[in-house]
């Protein structure tokens, strides 16, 4: 988007050694809060619920069956509200999704991908939660989205917390962060007229760091117009913790434009330096050699995972070799985490995945 000595050494040290809008008011009480990393405890996943033939077409009924997969899994391990377009639409969650879901219909959705509708949760100077929406624009108005548009809000409203809109057009999943001062992106998605017209490079990443409370901005290039987010970076780049990243990289023998986008993203990062001064330590991933989809949208990622309190979540393709390879990795990455892979293979043909479709809060 991887003699007697060595072999005593665990796989972690082997693997990762030593080291258009306008804004709201600002919000009260001082200096807004940092949008922390995605390992910290969670209160709670939040999920939509995608229900709209005109949407997803013949395929609703599969992506239907992924989604409540995954709702169930995250489940297991820590609380999941599921936000649906309508009561009707709720009925259907509750029932693929059991009783362990917490399912709501008073949150209008469009379409599923939470990541990019929800809003995002800061940790403020004095230890609460606050939390700030992206402007969701149907990633450059590519999809019908007024319903999304207001989901970072009424969840904001639903929790209790103050919120303010970010000034910069974006979405989550084109944002990674260490919760230490530094974010990652691509210039495809933000540097973009679709959602940042007439913004500089310079003046959405001054944007972006206001918004997540951090200090330095990583930019690989990306690439523009070839899905519809236009290349988010939580697909093949993501912070492990700070100062260390997982890049997936795809097989030798690959050369099309996002085997190409992957390796230019590892080299970029290889020689970045975060907030702090550190050289990121850089971690490859091997893509699957195979998969089971031939859809040209499809998402063959294991980095789109999602963590949740005691596990990550993340995807399986049916390659063997690299579906074990990669969970090992991990493993390694994520010490006393549970890995559970799970075959999302139509959700992922959709064009995004498990973290796509998730989005932590959490813990006040």
């Amino acid at each position: 988007m991887n003699e007697p000595r060595q072999a005593r050494r665990s796989l972690f040290d082997r693997l990762f050694g030593a080291p258009d809008p306008q804004p709201d008011a600002p919000l009260p009480g001082g200096p807004v809060g940092r949008v922390e990393a995605d390992d910290v405890p969670h209160a709670r996943t939040w999920m939509s619920w995608p229900a709209s033939r005109s949407i997803w077409g013949r395929q609703l009924d599969g992506v239907q069956q992924d989604i409540a997969l995954v709702a169930r899994t995250v489940a297991r391990f820590e609380p999941v509200t599921v936000c649906a377009p309508d009561e009707s639409a709720a009925a259907a969650a509750r029932a693929l999704c059991g009783s362990h879901v917490e399912v709501i219909g008073s949150i209008a959705t469009d379409d599923l991908w939470m990541r990019d509708t929800c809003a995002v949760f800061r940790r403020t100077p004095s230890g609460s939660l606050d939390a700030v929406g992206l402007n969701f624009n149907g990633w450059g108005r590519k999809q019908a989205h007024a319903r999304d548009a207001a989901v970072a809000r009424a969840v904001a409203s639903r929790e209790g917390l103050p919120f303010q809109a970010a000034a910069f057009v974006g979405e989550a999943g084109a944002i990674e962060t260490d919760g230490d001062g530094t974010v990652m992106a691509t210039e495809s998605s933000l540097v973009n007229t679709n959602r940042n017209r007439g913004m500089s490079r310079d003046g959405v990443e001054r944007a972006v760091l206001d918004a997540y409370g951090a200090e330095r901005m990583i930019w690989v290039r990306g690439l523009k117009g070839r899905d519809i987010t236009d290349d988010h970076i939580d697909v093949t780049s993501r912070f492990v913790r700070p100062g260390v990243v997982l890049v997936q990289v795809p097989p030798a023998d690959r050369n099309d434009v996002w085997a190409r986008d992957a390796r230019e993203q590892f080299a970029a990062l290889e020689g970045a330096v975060d907030a702090r001064g550190r050289r990121l330590q850089v971690i490859r991933v091997d893509g699957p050699g195979q998969v089971r989809s031939r859809k040209s949208t499809f998402v063959d990622s294991y980095l789109n995972f999602h963590l949740v309190n005691g596990a990550v979540i993340t995807a399986q393709f049916g390659d063997v070799v690299k579906d074990e390879e990669a969970r090992q990795t991990l493993a390694a990455a994520f010490p006393g985490r549970e890995v559970v892979q799970l075959d999302v293979d139509r959700l992922m043909a959709g064009g995004g995945g498990i973290h796509c479709s998730t989005m932590q809060q959490p813990l006040a």
